[in-house]
């Protein structure tokens, strides 16, 4: 048996603010598309603003149902509709933001599983990185160049 060790790293900002000019625009836009969340089961929103390589920006918010499968994060919102709306089209940067209706998220949330998946086949399809910045509602954003830092282990379509 051998170990082996993984190491990713994250730029961290102390605040939205000390985020460069346009990174703050597309966060701006998240934070404006997390109000436009439907979370009547769970009250916690997630806002997604995705830049294009186009110049489009895309937003996602999280869509719940009482049939908890049927619902879809702000992630995949994003991501599918920039896929099928600008297919040639490559993301080059996603913002996420969470805010709870019952307590204030200052911890940045990162995507969950399922996103991480979603958003590891666009960026393999794409052959270019997707630089993700993830925050809660206030306090510190992430940065991270690829979501490979995200989910070393991707699966993807060589494995199938």
């Amino acid at each position: 048996m051998k170990t082996i060790a993984i190491t990713t790293e994250f730029n961290v900002f102390d605040a939205p603010t000390d985020l460069p000019a346009p990174v703050q625009e597309l966060m701006g836009k998240a934070v404006e598309a997390r109000k436009n969340a439907y979370a009547p089961y769970s009250q916690f929103r997630v806002g997604v603003a995705l830049l294009l390589d186009n110049g489009e920006i895309i937003t996602g918010s999280n869509q719940e149902n009482a049939a908890y499968p049927s619902g879809l994060c702000a992630e995949r919102v994003a991501i599918f509709y920039a896929g099928a709306k600008y297919p040639q089209a490559k993301i080059m940067q996603m913002a996420i933001t969470a805010a709870s209706d019952t307590n204030q998220t200052t911890a940045p949330i990162p995507p969950c599983g399922s996103c991480r998946q979603s958003i590891a086949e666009y960026e393999i399809k794409q052959e270019v990185p997707i630089e993700i910045y993830f925050m809660g509602e206030i306090g510190a954003v992430y940065q991270s160049d690829s979501l490979k830092n995200l989910l070393p282990f991707m699966f993807d379509k060589k494995f199938l």
